[in-house]
């Protein structure tokens, strides 16, 4: 463009001829198109870079190590299977703790594969988590594919006498594989872990240990919330999140109940309210799904009442939150209560190189109470029966919702 285009006032400018000033005009809606272009475009990127709700940055705590001791010198060979979306197998920081080598990976796509490969510093790579089962030098897998393959694949790894470290839920949609991975976990012999992130908030650990102390007695009323608004569904393998039923995905607000007392939920009565988000609509989704939020309230195995709320279709704040109330305290942000002593209610101290992560600094520490449970040969936290009591709730509270609030039972599973 020339200098004269550029500065009409210009004493040695000339009148615009009718070509000029149509040069003019249309070098004009160019700029404003491409200005509006370069403004979707930001716009765009900046949706892109919004982290996924659970993964926005957490602050490093300088002293998460300290007073941290190995429990043992040895080393467990450890694969890892799955790097979709949230990029979770490496998010857990299995390759960072002393105690562990990661000596493969594997996940169907293959860029995925070596993307995986590289995070965890691992020259080992198998195409499937089918191959890499087979693999005798391995000792334990961390299966982070897709929800509804995780019971399949869990069962699978234990079936090769392996350990095995889950993402949530153990089991999805329907109540068949309940059984089935109870049975394989016990016949194994192995340990079985969910790392349901809620267990290891700074907030619900801190209850755990008041009420293993007694500060809380029996739990009257307990509340769990996940919000994660979801107006487009996010990717995922052959689609799974589209139109996703709130309380199949329920275990990071259940975790407020059982994963405080170890109890369960025994029977259920949901409500759920029709969506306005096209892929929450019952006819946009394979689960005929008409529900982007779904309340649960349920009888605890403590004689007391929970309500548990997931929902996808509501802006705002979002993320696992709790708060519950017992017959000798609350926890409300703090203790409240007649128990004068209370334990330490600090998280654990980690390995020096293990990253607290994200999910309300989780991660780390569902990943080395897995580990550790293995090198001390004991049950590990979030245990078989504890994923079981968090997951197959949900499924029943999402049958109740489809009957309009009907009071369900809902199974109980035991070692």
């Amino acid at each position: 463009m020339n200098s004269d285009a550029m500065n009409s006032n210009s004493p040695h400018s000339k009148p615009d001829s009718p070509s000029s000033s149509l040069h003019s005009r249309r070098s004009f809606l160019g700029l404003t198109g491409t200005f509006a272009a370069a403004l979707a475009w930001k716009q765009t990127a900046q949706a892109a870079e919004k982290p996924i709700p659970g993964f926005e940055k957490v602050a490093v705590d300088p002293n998460a190590s300290k007073g941290w001791k190995p429990v043992s010198d040895r080393k467990i060979r450890v694969g890892i299977a799955g790097y979709g979306l949230c990029k979770f197998g490496a998010a857990w920081s299995f390759q960072d703790h002393p105690n562990v080598q990661v000596v493969a990976v594997s996940d169907l796509i293959p860029d995925r594969c070596d993307g995986l490969a590289k995070a965890c510093r691992c020259s080992k790579t198998y195409p499937s988590l089918e191959e890499m089962v087979k693999d005798d030098t391995i000792e334990a897998i961390f299966v982070a594919t897709d929800a509804p393959s995780h019971a399949r694949h869990c069962i699978e790894v234990l079936k090769h006498g392996k350990h095995v470290a889950t993402a949530v839920p153990a089991v999805f949609g329907s109540l068949e594989h309940a059984e089935p991975l109870l049975q394989a976990v016990k016949s194994s012999g192995k340990k079985y872990m969910m790392l349901e992130t809620s267990c290891f908030h700074a907030d619900l650990h801190a209850m755990r240990q008041i009420y293993k102390a007694g500060g809380l007695g029996k739990l009257v009323y307990a509340e769990g919330e996940y919000y994660h608004y979801m107006s487009e569904p996010l990717p995922s393998y052959k689609e799974w999140r589209v139109g996703l039923p709130p309380q199949f995905y329920p275990t990071h607000s259940n975790a407020y109940y059982v994963g405080v007392t170890g109890g369960s939920f025994t029977e259920v009565s949901c409500m759920g309210m029709p969506s306005v988000v096209k892929h929450l609509q019952a006819a946009n989704n394979r689960y005929q799904n008409p529900f982007g939020t779904e309340i649960a309230l349920f009888r605890t195995s403590e004689g007391g009442m929970a309500r548990m709320a997931v929902s996808w279709d509501t802006p705002g704040v979002g993320g696992e939150m709790g708060r519950i109330r017992g017959q000798r305290g609350t926890f409300y942000d703090k203790y409240q209560g007649l128990e004068k002593k209370l334990p330490s209610l600090e998280r654990p101290p980690l390995p020096a190189r293990v990253a607290s992560g994200h999910h309300g600094g989780s991660h780390g520490h569902l990943m080395n109470e897995f580990v550790t449970a293995i090198l001390e040969d004991r049950k590990p936290l979030v245990d078989i029966v504890a994923a079981l009591n968090m997951s197959v709730a949900g499924i029943v509270a999402h049958q109740s919702a489809l009957k309009d609030g009907e009071l369900l039972k809902i199974p109980q599973f035991t070692l």
